[in-house]
Parts: C-alpha cells; sequence; structure tokens
C-alpha cells in the first residue's frame, strides 16, 4: 500500500506500567508506517509518564502529550485536538493489537471510500484464557448499513468500541467524548451514526483486550461502578431521542434498550440508595410504571427479563433485596 495518507492513534494513559510497552509496542510494529502515535499522560503518578518519554525516544512517531489528570475521555479529546493524521484510532494502554490491523481498515475505507471501519476483538484474562465474545465478527467482509448497525447496539449485540475502529477525522469536527462520565464509547457512537452511511466490519479478531479487574480502563471501584449505571440510563435517552428523530422505525427497539437498560440499573443498585431522595432512582420507577404494556408485548425481551421487570415495577425494594441474597447463594 502506498503510504501517504498519516494515521493518528491516540492511548490515554493513566499508571499503567506493566502494559504499556507490550501496547505500544503493538502500534509501532504495525505493517502500515505512516503513523504518528499520541501517547496521552492523563497525570500518572507512578513513574508512567516517564516511561512515555522513553518510549518516544526509541521511535520518531510517537509523540507525549502530559496533562493533569481528567479521565480517558479528557485524554483522548486533547489527543483528537492535537492530531495531525487523516484518519484517527485508539488504543487502551492495556490491550495489544495485530500487526496488519490499521493497514487492513484502511485498505477497506480507501477501496470503499468509508469514514469508519471496525475489526473483531476478543478478552483475554489474568491467565491468559479467552473470555467469551461480546462480538462476533462477520465470516468476510461486511457493510453494516446505519440503521441495522443501531439496531444490533440496541439488542447489546453491536461493537461501540472506538478502539476496534479507524474514522476518518471530519467526525471530529462537530462530536468529542463526553468527559466526566463511563460508556462514552456508545454515547460518542451514536451521536455520530446519522452523518454516516454504514459501517465496514472485517472477519477475524485484531484487537486484545486484557481484561482484569481494576485496571486502569476497567475499574470497578463501588463509586465508579454505580455510576456506571446511571450512565447508562441517560445514554439510553440518547438514544431514544435519537431514534424518534431519525430512525423511527427503531421505536419499539429502543424502547426495549431503555428498559433493559433500567432493568440493569435496579439489579444492581444498593437497597440504601432505593429512596425518595435518589431523583435518577424515582424517575426509573416512574418510567417502568408507564411503560408496563411495552413490557408485556415487547418482541426483543426475554421472558426472565419482562417478568424481572414487572416485579419491580411492582416491589422494587423487595426484589432487589431477594435478587441479592440469590446472588449471594
Amino acid at each position: 500500500m502506498q503510504e501517504d495518507i498519516k494515521l493518528s492513534i491516540i492511548v490515554p494513559i493513566y499508571n499503567i506500567m506493566d502494559c504499556l510497552e507490550k501496547c505500544v509496542h503493538s502500534i509501532t510494529n504495525q505493517s502500515y508506517h505512516n503513523l504518528e502515535i499520541l501517547l496521552v499522560d492523563d497525570g500518572s503518578t507512578d513513574g508512567t509518564g516517564e516511561l512515555c518519554d522513553r518510549l518516544a525516544a526509541e521511535d520518531i512517531r510517537i509523540r507525549v502529550i502530559h496533562q493533569e489528570n481528567g479521565g480517558s475521555s479528557s485524554a483522548r479529546n486533547h489527543g483528537i485536538r492535537e492530531a495531525q493524521g487523516e484518519y484517527l484510532g485508539f488504543v487502551d494502554s492495556d490491550d495489544f493489537i495485530e500487526p496488519d490491523m490499521y493497514e487492513k481498515l484502511l485498505t477497506v475505507l480507501l477501496e470503499h471510500q468509508g469514514r469508519m471501519a471496525q475489526v473483531g476483538r476478543d478478552e483475554v484474562d489474568d491467565a491468559g484464557n479467552k473470555l467469551p465474545d461480546i462480538c462476533v465478527p462477520p465470516d468476510q467482509l461486511e457493510k453494516i448499513e446505519t440503521v441495522a448497525f443501531l439496531k444490533e447496539l440496541l439488542l447489546h449485540r453491536g461493537d461501540c468500541s472506538f478502539c476496534t475502529k479507524l474514522i476518518h477525522r471530519s467526525l471530529f469536527e462537530v462530536h468529542h467524548f463526553p468527559e466526566g462520565v463511563l460508556n462514552e464509547d456508545f454515547h460518542l457512537l451514536v451521536e455520530m451514526l446519522p452523518e454516516l452511511d454504514g459501517i465496514y466490519s472485517l472477519p477475524g479478531y485484531s484487537y486484545h483486550v486484557f481484561y482484569r479487574i481494576g485496571s486502569n480502563t476497567r475499574k470497578a471501584s463501588k463509586e465508579e461502578f454505580s455510576r456506571v449505571f446511571t450512565d447508562i440510563v441517560d445514554n439510553a435517552d440518547l438514544v431514544q431521542t435519537i431514534v424518534d428523530k431519525s430512525y423511527p422505525e427503531l421505536h419499539t427497539v429502543a424502547i426495549r434498550f431503555n428498559l433493559f437498560q433500567r432493568l440493569d440499573y435496579m439489579l444492581h443498585i444498593p437497597v440504601s440508595r432505593m429512596n425518595r431522595e435518589n431523583s435518577m432512582y424515582i424517575k426509573i420507577k416512574q418510567y417502568l410504571r408507564a411503560h408496563v404494556r411495552d413490557t408485556i408485548t415487547s418482541p426483543y425481551l426475554t421472558g426472565k427479563n419482562k417478568i424481572y421487570l414487572l416485579l419491580l415495577t411492582l416491589a422494587p425494594r423487595t426484589v432487589r433485596l431477594l435478587h441479592k441474597k440469590i446472588k449471594h447463594l
């Protein structure tokens, strides 16, 4: 491939000494060479910032950006502002990629004049065991039309991660990662979708997620854990607005998504927070009560989903206590 197109690969980094070199080397060893690699050190305190500088000394394509801690989205947005490439990619500092990942993605985008393409990803735990697939890649290259792609996202079968994708920089002229929230990839992707006529999906697994509890991009503290479930409800409301405006044929699927996200919230909220002072909890109860008919008639919810939703609508605290005991057992 003629390498006259520059790609900018943005890596948000925070206190990740043990994984960073493997991650960065998987990018510098790409078969496509015209890259700039932006290592955004998000205020690391364990020496990771110095490691970034040492890695930059090994390869002139690496640029290091040091900033005060602001979170992954803040680091990504900083990288986007500094990026000079025509296409942008993102890699989490825990993870690593196959040597031909960006060559394959760029080839597809140029051949089909696309603006976004994705590869498959798999997850590996601390012991090196492959975890069940979250999303299954196609057997051969396919273009997923925007409506079909959004539907897959709403049915929890699609891949919303920006790490598996290569994106034309024009899509970031107006949109950026929301800061101060979690589940930010989903939020940004559904905002971008109306500007796309489809996403190209490649076969195989080229992106490898190193999944471990407590990792920098996958922390699970009690505070962040509860915030995740608040953010996914907010994202569900965002999707409903987009669907009702641009994709009315997906209205029923979007309602299912809203119900499912609220079910997830209700099954994880601490019982101590199920009170009148919690405005989010009160709004979710009201939503469930207003959508009992949708719960019963939805063709996209399982029988188990419907039972839990109806019971949580009738007696949320009692059901939550019983669910907690069942999980403990």
